[in-house]
């Protein structure tokens, strides 16, 4: 099968891009500078993209080839700037319209379209447990998710099997959010964010990219999937979580108006969280390498 990931040098795109190449299958990853581009993986290559039209790509798409939607401007990177809310929402909207328009195109459609999303869907849900037919939130990551998901729905009109990768956090060695949440503690400042009672959906990056593998090769995979672990805790369990691995203290909380004097609109993707659990992926049997999180942290910080 051909892989085509958008969003293929990020993250949890690169790291599909391995799991997918070394399982022998073709993996194409779309990039705005093929300059840029470093050592890529085994069975892999790269193609030019502008994020924003079609483009020549979708001459690669046939019948037995599923796209990796993944491009989006970073969440967590600066302050909510009206500008920068608007690249997050463009990078999102425009980037899943151009990929709807490069399936149009195709001669013969697609197996597959896995859309990204996040749990920021949902809101803050405070302490509901969140499945997939949970409603949407009404704050801006919650309408940027909506919109994001809808860029690319008329595909299954296509007959395109669309499963949706609501992603928690990813937690991973390599970059992202883990990194970030461990310095504080390995400077004896770790604590709570808030009042710590916010729920915090994660999921190890081994997880992430197994579930997208089993959305992928699964055919009776379709529509929303929480790609959470299932087991989610709230921030202040997950501090004392972080502090047992680092062998750190973990009882300095950072105030929640600190938080927003800092960071302004952007700090409530700290303070607020979702209590997402991952119904749909469990029902299909995905089997979680990693279901708790004190396991994970130490596998990833050891």
């Amino acid at each position: 099968m051909r892989i085509v990931i958008t969003g293929g040098t990020g993250l949890i795109g690169s790291a599909v891009a391995r799991e997918m190449g070394s399982a022998g299958h073709e993996v194409v990853v779309l990039t705005r500078d093929l300059s840029k581009m470093g050592p890529l993986p085994p069975n892999t290559r790269a193609a030019q993209w502008d994020g924003k039209t079609a483009g020549d790509w979708a001459k690669l798409l046939d019948g037995d080839t599923a796209i990796v939607h993944l491009a989006g401007d970073a969440i967590a990177a600066g302050r909510w700037t009206a500008e920068k809310k608007r690249r997050i929402r463009d990078s999102r909207v425009v980037s899943g319209r151009a990929v709807l328009e490069a399936i149009r195109q195709a001669k013969a459609k697609p197996r597959a379209l896995l859309q990204g999303s996040a749990v920021g869907y949902y809101g803050d849900a405070g302490d509901e447990v969140v499945t997939e037919s949970h409603p949407p939130g009404d704050d801006f990551l919650a309408r940027v998710c909506v919109e994001w998901e809808a860029a690319t729905v008329e595909a299954a009109a296509m007959g395109v099997r669309r499963p949706v990768l609501r992603t928690g956090v990813v937690l991973s060695d390599q970059g992202g959010a883990l990194p970030r949440m461990a310095l504080p503690f390995r400077m004896l400042a770790g604590g709570p964010l808030g009042n710590g009672r916010q729920w915090f959906p994660w999921i190890h990056e081994a997880d992430e990219v197994g579930a997208i593998r089993f959305l992928i090769e699964r055919e009776d995979a379709d529509g929303p999937f929480n790609l959470t672990a299932p087991a989610p805790l709230t921030n202040r369990a997950l501090s004392r979580a972080l502090g047992e691995v680092l062998h750190r203290p973990s009882f300095a909380p950072a105030p929640g108006f600190a938080l927003r004097l800092l960071l302004g609109e952007m700090a409530d993707v700290l303070l607020h969280g979702q209590r997402a659990v991952p119904r749909k992926l469990l029902d299909l049997g995905y089997a979680f390498r990693y279901p708790e999180a004190l396991g994970a942290l130490r596998g990833l910080l050891r």
